[in-house]
């Protein structure tokens, strides 16, 4: 006979503090000479908090969102700078070098949805920056930091593609051409050419919206989540064409987002059911359910070191340690 799986772990360690539900994570390494990462969170009541890994303690509250709940956080890596993103249609730019905590720019988003934002990093303090765009299905493309619109990708009428509600921006090794994956509430996911406008392919991946996704660039492999009982593993062919690799069928419906760790090893989904799901990226095979938040789990993010941090609705925060990275 098999010997019984293991039980899953316990966290390292639980972050209280954020005094309503957490929206958004995102891991801040090499900060301030620091050993461990800091860690940003985004709450339902528009706060950033940064957290010290080391002291398990809030360093500093960032509060730019009007009571708004913070959607998306993001650092861009010329320089320590973050972005975010809130339910009161801004876009906030924080200066966080020696100690500060300013808003130095911001962006008017034109879009009330779920959908959060994307960048990718450019040359000589220049980045490209995705939105949810004015039209109910559109996406801005902005150049940053001068807020030059590049474009705006608006699907094809008959397509009916719904909401854009996830984004991905990324470059090909082979090209210097800026593409964007974009998960859509028809259930589809759409590869764009943001140089010329144009959808490259799309594929129906899920019948519910697409709630997350992300993109393993050096496999050409991605996973989405919806609001449906399954997650989607899709490909890239060499023609620049998405095809369904596989379906994973889960316990429970609603997945609210998905990470592929750094090293491409894992990867984690946040559940509606107050789960987090763990699986083999190469294989999909399940390692683990973390069965700790009380509440819908609505984030989780990796560090490059591999540590997993989990946000939920029951206003906590859980670190763990799975799988060390080799």
């Amino acid at each position: 006979m098999a010997p019984p799986p293991l039980p899953p772990p316990d966290p390292q360690f639980v972050l209280r503090g954020a005094q309503s539900a957490v929206h958004a994570l995102h891991f801040c390494e090499g900060a301030q000479g620091q050993g461990r990462p800091l860690l940003l969170s985004g709450s339902l009541r528009g706060l950033v908090h940064i957290w010290s890994l080391q002291t398990r303690r809030v360093v500093a509250t960032l509060n730019g969102h009007g009571g708004q709940c913070v959607t998306w956080l993001q650092t861009l890596p010329q320089g320590p700078q973050l972005l975010s993103q809130g339910r009161d249609l801004k876009l906030c730019v924080w200066d966080l070098a020696e100690g500060r905590n300013a808003v130095v720019d911001s962006v008017l988003l034109e879009s009330v949805g779920f959908c959060r934002g994307s960048v990718l990093a450019g040359g000589l303090q220049r980045w490209m920056l995705a939105v949810p765009g004015r039209g109910s299905d559109e996406v801005q493309i902005l150049e940053m930091p001068s807020k030059t619109s590049v474009c705006s990708l608006k699907p094809e009428a008959q397509a009916r593609l719904g909401m854009p509600m996830c984004l991905q921006l990324w470059q090909a090794d082979s090209s210097p051409r800026p593409l964007l994956l974009a998960g859509y509430e028809d259930g589809s996911v759409a590869l764009w050419d943001v140089s010329s406008r144009k959808v490259c392919s799309r594929v129906a991946c899920h019948t519910e919206p697409v709630m997350g996704l992300d993109f393993d660039s050096q496999e050409a492999r991605g996973v989405s989540g919806s609001a449906e009982k399954a997650l989607a593993v899709w490909s890239l062919d060499e023609q620049q064409a998405l095809q369904v690799r596989g379906t994973h069928v889960l316990t429970n419906p609603g997945i609210a987002d998905v990470k592929i760790r750094p090293d491409r090893r894992i990867l984690a989904t946040a559940g509606w059911d107050h789960r987090v799901r763990v699986f083999h990226w190469r294989t999909m095979k399940p390692l683990a359910v973390l069965a700790f938040h009380s509440a819908t789990v609505h984030c989780v993010a990796f560090a490059a070191d591999g540590l997993l941090a989990t946000g939920s609705g029951d206003q906590r925060i859980s670190v763990w340690s799975l799988y060390p990275c080799t």
